[in-house]
């Protein structure tokens, strides 16, 4: 049997062994090996297999339960360095070890190493008991220059008895010159062969267009991974060939990175709040005591933003946060435990295929606790007390549509108002350089601008908030204890940056009227909107002079002077409102303001609104003789400053009524939003808080997703195409059970799954290809986050012109959970396991949803390949069918899920409680169920490879890195609560503190 396996190995052996054997393959072998692994980083400068066969126990009337524990030592090195073990296989003399033995460069083995094998047989797995069978040494160099790759040992006892035999056979080895190992290590030749090297550069010119990219060479992923460990497998398939599996799991600097940029926007974001009430100006006792009650729960929840961001600032430790860390209160953004587990299986042909999956502790607030139950809940509270303040509450009551407009608008504003700053900036360059086309573009750009902030601010909302905001003015409550006092409201408009109006009373400079009619706000739109038909207008009379010059001096002189009458009279700054008074006494050519006269044209209006200036406000002031002469037919002759002089009044006065108009719509909007908060502003904060830490733990693993799916299908044109037409699928898989804490973390973690909604992408090109210009950046607010993605170079240009361009990508997160433990068993049978239904009922209709869209404006040919003989919408009705179906520990739920998020381009994440135990357990059944299904692995190695995966693989070295022992925190009563493959191989699990 041996000797068929040995004839067997030598037929199945990869082109990575014969690459030695230069002048034996021909050019297509050649062209062959350059494409295949010669490219690929992650490859081991040597990997074997071990089996062994007659081992013979003390006891014959047992068969041995063995594994291989591997050992190296390098001259000079006096000492035996552990390197790696096999897993425990059971009852026989004869094993055959899937997991292979895999040294990496890092490993820097020479051809003088030395390796030993210690055969051990494992008496009792649960105790831990075991003795040393016999062992075995043999030199790098040996196995190297083996015709066959290939050693037959004799196992030696401590006694010098032959106790079986071990063979040893060599998968592969990488000769490459640019692999930096020790100048001794491994011959250029062997056996009077020449090795093939690769050209370094011919490496990396390929690196965009290869489809796997390494986590620990590539640019992009080098930069935000780290930390990577490998394992090796080769397992059999049904056709009598092999798969060889490599698995692989890192950790992220993007644990640490993206909470510091997420609590510094938070603190940005609470402090302008702040601010803005702070601006609001004087309000009457009442108000301002609501108002210092607001602020200072501000001020609390900004020390506690402040004191996390100075702890994350200052912390040193690894680039993630351990399990037992994750109630630790300076750590509480950082998300728990978060890796990439990634699969690479690489079959007999060389064809390859990546698997990646985003693990992750249950994203929830473990440092504020559970008793008062998660963020469902608590939201579901919230929204009960606020309604019951409001209909206790004597102020006016807002609809929850009217607070989402009132941000909006605040939003809308901010972005419009700055963006016509910015143009009428634009285009006084454009006058300056006398630039007609720079003119008439920069002037269309302005225009639409400023017509949709007027479109924004012609809102009754708008109207009715700064009626309100009046009516909290200490002038308005003195006026109506008056008797003389009228009635009318003032009409103040507010925007939302700013969200105080810097205009009443005593702190402006000119007292505010309290009998403004409904009319006035609109008065103040509507001197925008006649303000940039000024503007229009005198633009055209400049082109049309540049055109043709015999234009009429005097239409200009006319033109010119009218514009210069609404342009310097801001020697005086005064508040931005309207007295009705003034229009009437004002000339003519403010009658535009003036109710009853006919309304006069645009280009005659010297638009009283001006923001910071007095001109038709208060008083009704002529042109003066400085303004006369400048706008006269003298000046209108040609000079170089004629153009940018002509419209310099002009866009002043149109900044100066946008401003105002802004900054009242904004003050008012504030106002409007402290009214709706004050009831309930301390539970809010509260609430507020513990939902940015679960976001942020959330968000965290969003992007680390987001990063390696892009980077992995760069060339994937079919997914760029469906990422840009309807966004990336984000499918979170839980194993949390509906009983007790993990009950209410279930609901924090649900809470911030569905707040990524509120998550756009945006890919730039990075500014150079250092790592931390190669870190994602994120900008935005709690109402929607946009994360920038730089690539390098030669990967951006790599993407589509839609990407490019600089389109914003959506996310659609579903979420599927099944408790699978002890504690699910007591959910199940005297509790509630509503909460999971729900979730998955929803997850499972936005699911649909997204195929619907796909289906609508995709091919099919975007989405991947498989050999699954389940089309799609039969895969989403036997989900559909599960997810409706009231069965216990159902984690067919969660295998259909994951291959529909497979097969429709998505990114998978996977957890538990602390991605520790039961996440280990779902990611090496996930990955053994896809070996299987979509790579043909035999089934009857199916058990024995997820126990070697469970027993040997990263997953385990994941318990290591978080508790410092190499168990899974399971017991025996515990396991027989679980589905039967999500129970580890005895010998794995113990009592460890989580």
């Amino acid at each position: 049997m041996a000797g068929g396996r040995e004839r067997g190995s030598r037929i199945q052996r990869p082109w990575s062994v014969y690459r030695a054997n230069t002048f034996e393959l021909s050019s297509e072998m050649i062209g062959l090996a350059l494409a295949g692994n010669s490219q690929d980083p992650d490859e081991p400068v040597l990997e074997f297999s071990v089996t062994c066969t007659d081992l013979l126990t003390p006891a014959l009337d047992r068969k041995p339960n063995s594994f291989v524990a591997v050992s190296c030592t390098t001259p000079p090195q006096a000492f035996w360095t552990k390197h790696a073990q096999t897993e425990v296989i059971e009852g026989t003399s004869n094993p055959i070890f899937l997991s292979s033995i895999a040294f990496f460069q890092e490993s820097n083995i020479t051809q003088q190493t030395q390796v030993k094998l210690a055969v051990y047989d494992v008496k009792d797995r649960s105790q831990g008991t075991m003795y040393m069978l016999g062992s075995a040494l043999f030199p790098v160099k040996e196995l190297l220059q083996e015709r066959s790759h290939r050693l037959q040992l004799e196992l030696r006892s401590a006694e010098n008895q032959r106790v079986g035999n071990v063979t040893i056979a060599a998968w592969q080895m990488e000769e490459r010159a640019d692999q930096r190992m020790s100048v001794g290590r491994l011959p250029d030749s062997i056996n009077g062969r020449t090795m093939l090297t690769v050209d370094e550069s011919l490496t990396e010119s390929m690196g965009v267009r290869i489809k796997y990219a390494s986590l620990c060479k590539d640019t992009l992923l080098r930069s935000v991974f780290g930390g990577t460990m490998s394992r090796m497998y080769r397992f059999p398939t049904t056709d009598g060939n092999h798969l060889r599996v490599l698995e692989q799991m890192a950790e992220s600097v993007l644990s640490l990175n993206i909470p510091r940029q997420f609590v510094k926007l938070l603190l940005e974001e609470d402090a302008a709040r702040v601010c803005e009430l702070e601006e609001l100006g004087e309000l009457s006792p009442c108000w301002e005591n609501l108002r210092r009650q607001i602020v200072s729960q501000y001020q609390t929840i900004i020390l506690a933003y402040q004191e996390t961001l100075s702890d994350l600032n200052d912390y040193r430790g690894p680039s993630f946060k351990a399990s037992n860390l994750k109630a630790e209160r300076k750590l509480e953004f950082m998300p728990t435990n978060l890796h990439v587990q990634r699969m690479r299986v690489q079959d007999e042909l060389g064809f390859e295929h990546t698997y990646d999956v985003i693990t992750i502790g249950a994203p929830a607030a473990h440092c504020q606790g559970f008793k008062n139950s998660g963020l469902r809940k608590l939201i579901q509270k919230f929204e009960e007390a606020k309604k019951h303040a409001l209909s206790s509450s004597q102020s006016i009551v807002y609809i929850p549509q009217d607070i989402v407009r009132a941000k909006e608008i605040i939003a809308h504003i901010n972005t419009l108002k700055t963006q016509v700053s910015y143009y009428a900036e634009r285009l006084s360059r454009a006058a300056k350089d006398r630039s007609a086309s720079g003119l008439e573009r920069t002037l269309t750009i302005l225009a639409d601008k400023t017509r949709q902030l007027v479109t924004v601010c012609d809102c009754k909302l708008l109207a009715s908030a700064i009626q309100a905001l009046n009516a909290a003015r200490p002038e308005y409550i003195a006026s109506k204890a008056s008797p003389s006092a009228d009635s009318e409201q003032v009409v103040l408009r507010n925007d939302q940056d700013t969200l105080l109006a810097k205009w009443t009373g005593r702190n402006s400079r000119s007292s505010l009227q309290v009998d403004w009619h409904e009319e006035e706000w609109e008065k103040v739109w509507v001197n925008v909107d006649k303000s940039l038909e000024c503007i229009i207008q005198r633009v055209d009379k400049l082109l049309q002079k540049e055109r043709r010059p015999s234009i009429s001096s005097q239409d200009s002189g006319q033109a010119d002077l009218q514009g210069g009458a609404s342009k310097k009279g801001d020697g005086k700054r005064r508040a931005f409102w309207i007295n009705p008074d003034s229009f009437s006494q004002d000339s003519p050519s403010s009658s535009s303001s003036q109710p009853p006269p006919a309304p006069s044209s645009p280009s005659s209006s010297p638009l009283p609104s001006s923001s910071s200036s007095p001109l038709a406000l208060s008083s009704a002031r002529p042109p003066s003789p400085e303004q006369e002469s400048y706008g006269s037919p003298i000046a209108e002759e040609a000079y170089p400053g004629e153009w940018s002089e002509a419209l310099y009044p002009l866009l002043t006065t149109l900044t100066e009524c946008v401003a105002m108009m802004s900054d009242t719509a904004k003050k008012s909007m504030v106002f409007l939003l402290m009214q709706d908060s004050a009831p309930t502003i301390a539970m809010d904060l509260s609430l507020q808080y513990r939902r940015d830490v679960v976001f942020c733990q959330t968000l965290t693993a969003l992007i680390c997703g987001f990063i390696i799916k892009l980077r992995n299908c760069l060339r994937d044109n079919g997914f760029l195409r469906q990422l840009y037409t309807i966004g990336l699928l984000a499918q979170f898989e839980s194993l949390l059970s509906t009983y007790g804490e993990e009950l209410a973390m279930l609901e924090d973690m649900s809470v911030g799954i569905m707040d990524l909604r509120n998550v756009t992408f945006k890919v730039t090109q990075a500014t150079s290809s250092s790592a931390p210009d190669m870190l994602p950046i994120i900008t935005g607010n709690r109402d929607g986050f946009n994360v920038r993605i730089p690539l390098p170079g030669t990967m951006f240009d790599a993407l589509p012109r839609e990407i490019q361009s600089g389109m914003l990508l959506r996310v659609q997160p579903v979420h599927f959970n099944v408790g699978i433990n002890e504690q699910q068993t007591l959910a199940e049978k005297f509790g509630d396991t509503s909460l999971q239904e729900i979730i998955n009922l929803e997850s499972l209709s936005r699911l649909n949803s997204y195929y619907e869209q796909f289906k609508e404006v995709l091919p099919e040919d975007c989405l991947p390949r498989s050999r699954s003989q389940t089309c799609l919408p039969e895969l989403l009705r036997f989900l559909g069918q599960n997810v409706h179906a009231r069965k216990n520990k159902n984690v067919d739920i969660l295998w259909q899920a994951a291959e529909i998020c497979r097969r429709l381009n998505g990114v998978r994440f996977t957890s538990c409680k602390s991605a520790k135990d039961r996440t280990a357990m779902s990611v090496t059944l996930e990955q053994c169920l896809i070996l299987q299904h979509e790579h043909g692995m035999a089934p009857q190695v199916f058990t024995q490879a997820l126990d070697c995966m469970r027993s040997e693989g990263c997953r385990r070295e994941n318990t290591v890195k978080n508790v410092g022992c190499r168990k899974y925190a399971f017991n025996s009563l515990q396991l027989k609560a679980f589905p039967k493959h999500y129970r580890p191989p005895d010998g794995t699990y113990g009592k460890v503190e989580t």
